[in-house]
């Protein structure tokens, strides 16, 4: 072979980054190979998985069979039990979701938000109600029987569950799925981080078990919401502001709960229009996009209400919703603008319902803790609902302020995890379901730089643990023991996780997990060990009938509580407002 001439035309390929990362030639990839035992081999089974695709495949041929895979897992938990089945009289959250498609395909719009509210009533924002609407009507081609109105309450038929489980896996994979691929390549090339890379965040963000279990397990539509929510942040980090405010306001219209973000995504945009400059078009622009993605949303539901009262359809004869009752000023019932704003005001009232106290079942956030001590009950539920705005608007101020002031994009997700967070343990009305909110964003971190390194692995990873420890009780009344250890423990084992191995907590590797932090760590995963062999094989005192699930909430709250802490210590430190020397050297800022 004639030897290379330099001075030649021809120049050497240059070697990928995610080659050098495997045969050591990045530094910072390094905690995805393990060579401490002298021999090269991946550092945690999910590496192992997705060893093949360390060099020149094409993601056209990898992302299929990641989504393949992920399709499978829910395919399969869609087999066991979901919310309600055989509970009579309600039946749970699958009727739930069956009726709002039976009371849309079947009633006037005007009536959707009035109609028979102790069955069911709807209290999801306008999108809910269009998707159901769709829903049914497909469905109701298959067959009418599943959505006749009145007649189908708690029906119990095995072709109607299919039906029911397939819109919630094409629902995820008309959004969620799609949204989720677009912002781990946008998220991990703006870190740095090589395609390699992002197919392990990828695979470890659509295994996240708690996610799968409750959409399809116990089954509801919130990947509807998250997708909408992973567009929009997609959307910021690509510098498309208009386009993430339609997407904010597609995930706050699908489901309240992504009001849990909106504080941060507030931030973020304020601070984007005045930082480094103030740039007014820019804030006109938002402003004007955001009150006219609004005005689409409700616009169907306004126009139907007008619409129906010009056919001569009654208004329901309900109580008058309490903000038109409010009003300082009569509103004249027979004038042409009174059903719109009748339908308008009756939505907003089942949409926030503060009726219902600071929350309906055990949740583990700071309310439901301190409820187990001293009874919340006794204090009226006006000074209750000032006493959550007051502990949530303390909670999300900090992540907030720091994103107004610091708008830059490897951020968002930090701020989005901390608010969130500060809204799970402190606002009103949070489900334990809610827990899937700050789940997202932190479990998003993996696709960012070092994201894949154990002090970063470890932290997610007992947050995502902790979550769906803290639904069992919920999953166990489902009938879904057996998805939820399945696929708990296994994504515990595929990141290399407690109670599975503690591989992320060794010493030897880059970026690792400091003494402190692995001694809390190992606790908690301690606590929910004892506590499901407690729960499963020791009694609770008859005059305690609640001791188990209670010492859910308190380990769950205490847990969920230094998560927040951590988010927000971090992004302190990324923001470059603490000082880097607080949290170390770059090895140990995680």
């Amino acid at each position: 072979m004639a030897p290379h001439n330099p001075s030649s035309g021809h120049k050497p390929r240059k070697r990928r980054a995610q080659d050098e990362a495997v045969s050591g030639g990045s530094t910072r990839n390094t905690v995805l190979v393990d060579a401490s035992a002298g021999t090269r081999r991946p550092a945690f089974p999910l590496v192992a998985f997705l060893w093949p695709a360390r060099g020149h495949v094409s993601p056209w041929f990898t992302i299929p069979i990641i989504l393949m895979v992920a399709f499978l897992f829910r395919l399969a938990t869609g087999f066991w039990g979901y919310s309600g089945s055989n509970s009579p009289p309600m039946h749970g959250d699958f009727e739930a979701q069956r009726h709002w498609m039976e009371i849309t395909i079947h009633l006037p719009i005007s009536q959707w938000y009035s109609y028979d509210l102790q069955w069911w009533g709807l209290d999801y924002p306008p999108l809910t109600a269009y998707h159901s609407w769709l829903l049914g009507k497909i469905g109701s081609i298959f067959d009418p029987e599943w959505f006749a109105l009145d007649a189908s309450r708690a029906l119990d038929d095995p072709n109607l569950k299919v039906y029911m489980r397939g819109t919630a896996l094409v629902s995820e994979y008309l959004t969620y799925i799609p949204a989720a691929v677009v912002l781990v390549r946008r998220y991990s090339r703006i870190q740095g981080v090589n395609s390699w890379e992002a197919y392990i965040a990828l695979v470890a963000i659509l295994m996240q078990p708690a996610t799968i279990l409750i959409d399809h397990g116990h089954f509801q539509y919130n990947t509807v919401m998250l997708g909408f929510l992973l567009a929009s942040i997609s959307s910021m980090m690509a510098g498309r502001l208009l386009w993430s405010c339609v997407f904010f306001v597609a995930s706050l219209g699908f489901k309240q709960m992504a009001l849990f973000y909106a504080p941060a995504v507030f931030a973020y945009l304020l601070g984007s229009c005045i930082f480094p400059r103030i740039n007014v078009v820019r804030f006109l622009s938002i402003a004007v996009v955001t009150i006219i993605s609004f005005a689409l949303l409700f616009a169907p539901l306004i126009l139907g209400a007008w619409f129906d009262a010009y056919r001569g359809i009654a208004l329901p004869e309900i109580e008058t919703p309490p903000l038109l009752a409010a009003l300082p000023f009569p509103i004249d019932e027979k004038a042409w603008y009174y059903a719109p704003m009748f339908q308008l005001a009756q939505s907003i009232h089942r949409i926030f319902p503060f009726a219902r106290g600071i929350f309906e079942d055990k949740v583990a956030n700071i309310w439901c803790a301190i409820h187990t001590f001293h009874k919340l009950h006794r204090y009226s539920s006006t000074m209750v609902q000032r006493a959550a705005l007051v502990a949530t608007s303390a909670a999300i101020f900090p992540p907030c302020f720091i994103l107004f002031l610091k708008p830059r994009k490897e951020l968002l997700p930090w701020g989005l995890a901390a608010t969130s967070w500060g809204f799970f343990l402190c606002s009103y009305q949070v489900h334990e379901k809610n827990v899937l909110l700050p789940l997202l964003p932190m479990i998003v971190f993996l696709a960012g730089e070092t994201g894949l390194s154990p002090s970063i692995r470890a932290w997610v990873g007992l947050a995502n643990m902790l979550g769906v420890w803290t639904m069992f009780p919920l999953l166990k009344r489902d009938e879904l023991r057996v998805p939820y250890f399945v696929l708990s423990l296994l994504w515990a084992w595929l990141i290399g996780l407690p109670p599975i191995s503690l591989s992320a907590y060794s010493s030897q590797v880059p970026n690792p997990v400091n003494v402190f932090t692995t001694l809390i760590h190992l606790g908690v995963y301690g606590a929910m060990i004892a506590w499901h062999f407690a729960e499963s094989y020791v009694a609770p005192p008859e005059n305690k009938p609640d001791l188990w699930v209670v010492a859910n909430v308190l380990v769950g709250a205490a847990g969920f509580s230094i998560c927040y802490l951590w988010c927000l210590w971090n992004l302190l430190v990324k923001s470059g407002i603490a000082p880097k020397s607080w949290g170390g050297s770059k090895a140990k800022e995680q």
